[in-house]
């Protein structure tokens, strides 16, 4: 793995483990700067799946699609998408996509339907509006989400 990865990857571990320490005592929504609540992104998971972190997934991926990290993004495809594209294909995408837009570009308010080892997951692509998702299929191979819109 190389090193942009592992950064990801350990920014990815990094926030997991920043939310699962996330105290109870505070019930309410967090105030937007008007102090009026904002809602907390959503995501569920299959009962079995309980601690795979879809939205780490869909962070992880975003991050190595829009910085250029081909090997990174075409390791989360799923099977069956890494069986349409060859990984120098998909490597001609993805650098073009971090030349034009460069990798400050975060998936921000996931919203996911999961249903057993599917997802349709609908997320803003910050500052690139065109990017934003809706209902983008998911699917947990083993114990991992991958990127399946193929």
């Amino acid at each position: 793995m190389n090193s942009r990865a592992t950064a990801i990857a350990l920014t990815a571990a990094a926030l997991l483990a920043l939310t699962a320490c996330s105290s109870s005592d505070d019930d309410a929504a967090p105030a937007s700067d008007s102090g009026t609540p904002v809602a907390e992104p959503t995501v569920s998971v299959p009962a079995a799946h309980e601690n795979d972190d879809l939205r780490a997934a869909i962070a992880v991926y975003t991050a190595s699609y829009f910085s250029g990290d081909a090997d990174t993004a075409y390791g989360m495809l799923s099977e069956r998408c890494q069986g349409t594209t060859t990984p120098a294909s998909y490597k001609a995408v993805v650098t073009k996509a971090a030349s034009d837009y460069g990798p400050d570009h975060q998936a921000t308010d996931v919203r996911a339907k999961v249903s057993g080892a599917r997802a349709q997951v609908s997320y803003k692509v910050s500052g690139l509006p065109k990017y934003d998702q809706r209902d983008q299929p998911w699917t947990l191979e083993g114990d991992t989400w991958r990127y399946d819109a193929c």
